[in-house]
């Protein structure tokens, strides 16, 4: 998928933070059918309107159904922070896209728009948020904060991730998340978007995952996956080249010979870092691009109602 189709695809939703609140409006108009009946996703709660005060937090549309008035009495400091951390490497840039398909149906798009999902809940309600971006370096970081200013430059790195063309690059997933971890010195939630690629070593990842809860942070692992190919390897016989998109290496194979094999071997290796994680007081979360944002947003509010 070309750049430009993808930059078009976000702009004809004006931008991302207007893509990502309707996705997160959707969500919290069926809220009342939810476990969570009863959140408030602005406000703390409601008081009588004071003739004087100013006029500004009224809510209109409760006028409308009661005929009196009364104010949203809004929090008045932040009760959670949180970091997210996306994974650029290069096979977060899988799939490649057709000119027709929306950015969010490949990992990096999807933990792209799952990241500003996740961003305007939390400015709804009054809570802090950082970012760290990472591949072949650390990319990029940015505090926990909660202005309007904050958000925005925010936003607009995780629109730049979507423009940067698709270069093989290898990437130290642990070593960047023992960076990570040393900057967190508040506790606040880590949500983590990754496809899991990078280490073979899988202790490695889960010393370094322990790391990043030190001062008892709370760790989300969201394992970002193409279920169609990278679960189902859902292809055709034909033969195919087979590329990785970090070391560049290829393989020619047809794909109902390791069908089988593949899948129960990549089934495994799924249940074996979900053991692991259970193991080390990790929230896991294997989520499908293009698919699961509401099951992002009812993990983050499951996490926040127990993070006390």
């Amino acid at each position: 998928m070309k750049i430009d189709s993808q930059l078009q695809k976000v702009s004809s939703f004006k931008h991302l933070e207007l893509l990502a609140g309707q996705i997160v409006e959707g969500f919290i108009s069926g809220m009342h059918k939810s476990p969570f009946h009863g959140f408030s996703a602005e406000f703390a709660e409601h008081k009588n309107y004071n003739s004087g005060e100013s006029t500004k937090h009224i809510d209109w549309k409760l006028f409308a159904k009661t005929d009196r008035l009364y104010t949203k009495r809004f929090e008045e400091e932040t009760n959670l922070r949180c970091h997210l951390i996306i994974d650029n490497s290069s096979s977060m840039h899988y799939p490649k896209l057709k000119d027709d398909q929306p950015f969010y149906e490949s990992k990096i798009g999807f933990s792209v728009l799952a990241s500003a999902v996740l961003m305007n809940l939390l400015k709804k309600q009054r809570d802090a948020v950082g970012l760290s971006v990472y591949s072949d370096s650390y990319e990029y970081y940015a505090p926990e904060k909660g202005s309007d200013r904050h958000h925005r430059m925010l936003l607009d790195k995780l629109e730049g991730l979507l423009e940067n063309p698709i270069v093989p690059k290898e990437t130290d997933t642990v070593a960047y998340l023992h960076q990570i971890a040393e900057k967190m010195h508040r506790r606040s939630m880590i949500l983590l978007f990754t496809d899991m690629f990078q280490d073979r070593d899988q202790s490695r990842l889960f010393a370094a995952l322990q790391h990043l809860k030190h001062n008892k942070h709370r760790v989300v692992l969201f394992h970002v996956v193409d279920a169609a190919t990278e679960l189902n390897f859902d292809f055709d016989n034909a033969p195919r080249k087979f590329v990785d998109l970090e070391s560049g290496q290829e393989i020619n194979i047809f794909a109902d010979n390791v069908k089988q094999a593949y899948e129960q071997k990549v089934a495994e290796q799924f249940k074996q870092i979900a053991q692991t994680c259970a193991q080390n007081r990790i929230k896991y979360v294997p989520v499908n691009v293009g698919a699961d944002f509401e099951k992002i947003m009812t993990t983050y509010l499951v996490e926040k109602q127990s993070f006390g």
